[in-house]
């Protein structure tokens, strides 16, 4: 009986031990180094479920390969992009593209540190993420938060160089449509950062937001504000008038899409109306 009883808990004794100084769920995976000492070739596999989470992997030993997926099986799937956004100050490892045994270099340890994002097609294989030999791993994590996005979504989240054209008619209607943040306000400021304007602007009507990129000014205040990013070749200027800030929220920051003035998107609204072809209801009372 005591025999068994040792059996069974031994396993459980090791894992508190070495094996399971990691958490991982569906979508964000925190794990350590310390489970490969002693075995500084180990190789871990990693699989996360999720649309966007995070990974977080302290004193890097050996390698472990991160997989990518959905949590849905669809044909739309093999038209996804994953979008990496490093720690700046991620270190300690080179992450590569893993395509069937071929490895092909996405991040050096030392580019981690810009806190830039990179896009690649979901086609391209898993994250091989391996630790680079230091002397001393107690201050080295590799951090990063990850999202899966469509190939259309890929060069906007990838490159800050989007166009700057206005809207077609169309294409405004649309972002109204499906855009994560709908909101109708005023420019208040606009500041110039190291490679984009940050853009402050106060709502006097929201209609929706996918995270809160805009605050409330309090419950008897019926007005909110917020940032939104354009890139620096748009030259965004503070001004009078409303317009309707449409966009997308990439790694919990809102970047502008179609920004028309507002009085021009009820003109086009309306004329849609008549024709029976505005392809979403809009309260513009």
């Amino acid at each position: 009986m005591l025999t068994s009883m040792l059996a069974l808990l031994l396993p459980l004794l090791l894992c508190r031990i070495s094996f399971c100084q990691y958490s991982s769920d569906q979508c964000s995976w925190k794990g350590s180094g310390l489970t490969h000492e002693g075995h500084t070739r180990d190789v871990e596999q990693v699989y996360l479920r999720c649309s966007q989470g995070s990974l977080e992997w302290l004193y890097p030993t050996g390698a472990i390969i991160v997989n990518l997926r959905p949590n849905m099986v669809s044909p739309a799937a093999a038209r996804l992009s994953v979008c990496i956004k490093p720690s700046t100050e991620s270190s300690g490892t080179n992450i590569y593209l893993d395509r069937n045994g071929k490895l092909r270099l996405l991040l050096r340890e030392q580019d981690q540190a810009q806190g830039k994002v990179h896009c690649f097609s979901i086609q391209e294989g898993a994250l091989f993420i391996e630790a680079v030999p230091h002397m001393d791993i107690s201050r080295r994590i590799t951090a990063f938060q990850y999202e899966l996005v469509s190939d259309r979504l890929r060069v906007e989240a990838q490159s800050l160089s989007a166009p700057c054209q206005p809207c077609s008619n169309t294409e405004m209607l649309l972002a109204v449509c499906t855009s994560d943040f709908v909101a109708r306000g005023s420019i208040k400021k606009v500041d110039q950062e190291v490679d984009h304007s940050s853009v402050t602007v106060e709502i006097s009507r929201l209609y929706r937001q996918k995270t809160q990129v805009f605050v409330s000014g309090g419950v008897r205040v019926r007005s909110w504000t917020g940032h939104i990013n354009m890139p620096l070749q748009c030259g965004v200027r503070s001004g009078e008038g409303e317009f309707l800030f449409t966009g997308t929220v990439r790694f919990g920051e809102a970047w502008m899409g179609c920004a028309p003035r507002y009085k021009d998107f009820l003109r086009v609204y309306h004329e849609a109306q008549l024709q029976g072809n505005h392809p979403c209801q809009v309260d513009t009372d």
